[in-house]
């Protein structure tokens, strides 16, 4: 599953692609040694660098990525970067630009026909496995929806670990906490299936372990883990989705600017526990029981207090505060905004249903 660098090469050696157009972030492009190995891999190629400038994918910029893109006609697109890169190239390959786009994209009504070029894709994080997910992330007026569809995998995906080490240890804890919950939501998901939870159970069984040393101690053998881990969860949650804490991330992402796998983290440990105490309501098609000794047993914990202590230690060791007031958020104040920015659809996978009240008296929960 672990590529080199001469993976890459080979790839874009191929004599089909004349002209490539590379979407990145400036940073990570630099700062991972992909600019490095593309200043020359380029060179007997045409080519286009567009270097995204938002932090969050956002409607504005990826209408100017739509443009570039039919403007420069390319036969590859190639995505190097995290997850905002990575979605970005996975939307842009697949819808074009029109008056009413943003309606469409409020209203999930998007009419997918077909891909307009190859698509390839780096990670310079790992995170969020948006190599393997079918659906990307837009955010619309300070609002996140996402676009769900088979036509945005790309067909061709590369893990290259040494390109995760450099990355600041900001964005290496927030992107592998994110894979982390994200297979934990994804045990838990109305939709999950055998598969999602094989994906699921076998990415928590190596990021659990190679989370922490990765932060503190980061080589090729634990980023080629963590690398493994992501893309597990991302195979995982393409199945299942994703749940509450993911749904409730992303107002505290746009209002706040924080991390998306730090904002997960914030609300991840009252879900559990809500779920667990609510079990009984679960309207699953598989016993929620179960698949809790599940995370129990990968985690190596007793119950559900030493489950819930092990994910607070995890975040502890990774330095993802945990308080709203020391991150600025007065929760009790802005809960009507926080909630406004809340993903339904997400929200609806989770086992237990959830209400605007319960969401209330969860967050508030402190």
């Amino acid at each position: 599953m672990i590529n080199t660098t001469e993976d890459i090469k080979k790839f874009i050696n191929d004599k089909r692609f004349k002209k490539i157009f590379v979407l990145c972030g400036k940073k990570s492009f630099v700062t991972s040694g992909a600019e490095l190995l593309f200043k020359d891999l380029l060179n007997n190629k045409e080519s286009k660098l567009f270097y995204k400038s938002s932090e969050l994918p956002i409607l504005e910029e990826l209408v100017k990525i739509i443009n570039d893109i039919k403007s420069f006609k390319p036969d590859l697109i190639l995505a190097v970067g995290g997850g905002a890169v990575i979605d970005y190239a996975k939307i842009a390959n697949v819808i074009d630009v029109r008056d009413d786009l943003a309606n469409l994209i409020i209203n999930y009504s998007y009419p997918f026909q077909k891909k307009y070029t190859k698509l390839a894709v780096i990670p310079t994080t790992a995170g969020s496995g948006a190599e393997v997910t079918s659906n990307a992330v837009i955010y619309v007026g300070g609002i996140k929806h996402s676009f769900e569809s088979e036509l945005l995998l790309p067909e061709n995906f590369f893990l290259i670990p040494e390109f995760l080490i450099p990355a600041p240890n900001k964005i290496k804890a927030s992107a592998g906490f994110d894979a982390i919950a994200q297979a934990l939501e994804s045990l838990v998901s109305k939709k999950s299936n055998n598969q999602s939870v094989e994906y699921a159970s076998r990415s928590l069984k190596i990021s659990v372990n190679s989370y922490i040393s990765f932060l503190n101690n980061p080589n090729l053998k634990n980023a080629s883990e963590m690398s493994i881990a992501s893309n597990l969860a991302g195979k995982a949650i393409s199945i299942s989705k994703t749940t509450a804490p993911h749904a409730v991330s992303y107002p505290f992402t746009s209002i706040y600017n924080i991390s998306h796998g730090h904002a997960v983290s914030l609300t991840l440990n009252k879900f559990i526990n809500f779920n667990y105490k609510n079990k009984d309501k679960s309207d699953s098609h598989f016993n929620l029981d179960e698949r809790y000794k599940m995370m129990f047993n990968l985690s190596k914990s007793k119950n559900l207090n030493s489950f819930d202590q092990f994910i607070s230690n995890l975040k502890q060791k990774a330095n993802l505060e945990n308080d709203f007031n020391k991150l600025g958020i007065n929760i009790e104040k802005d809960f009507s905004k926080i909630i406004s920015g809340v993903n339904i659809l997400r929200l609806s996978n989770n086992p237990i249903k959830l209400d605007k009240e319960d969401l209330k008296r969860i967050i508030l929960n402190n």
